[in-house]
């Protein structure tokens, strides 16, 4: 029995550098898989979020401009009486005097099916 014991020691003495070996390359295939295929900081999802982050950051480029436009809209209905009498025209159908507004009817529904 101790002859087994002394052969098992000495035979795991010879091949430790190789068991390392072997455990090393698990342990790093383990941790690139991981690297790359985790769920909450995988390059699977930081590419994700990459391409998120720059969807949003045109997004808020594009509101930001819409609220560009809108406050100049808002300084123009302020202070220049040429968008104000357009908003008034358009909006509330004003008329100066003498004018006449012709409106036209809303567009008809298209048709539905004909009975037989």
């Amino acid at each position: 029995m101790s002859e087994l014991i002394q052969s098992g020691k000495n035979w795991f003495f010879q091949m430790r550098r190789k068991l390392a070996t072997v455990g090393i390359v698990i342990l790093l295939c383990v941790l690139g898989y991981n690297v790359i295929f985790s769920t909450h900081n995988g390059l699977l999802v930081y590419e994700q979020k990459r391409h998120e982050s720059q969807e949003l950051d045109r997004q808020i480029k594009s509101l930001q401009q819409q609220n560009a436009d809108m406050e100049q809209g808002i300084k123009a209905l302020k202070s220049d009486p040429k968008t104000i009498e357009k908003e008034a025209r358009e909006r509330l159908r004003y008329a100066k005097p003498g004018e006449v507004i012709y409106t036209l009817p809303a567009t008809p529904a298209a048709p539905s099916s004909l009975k037989k």
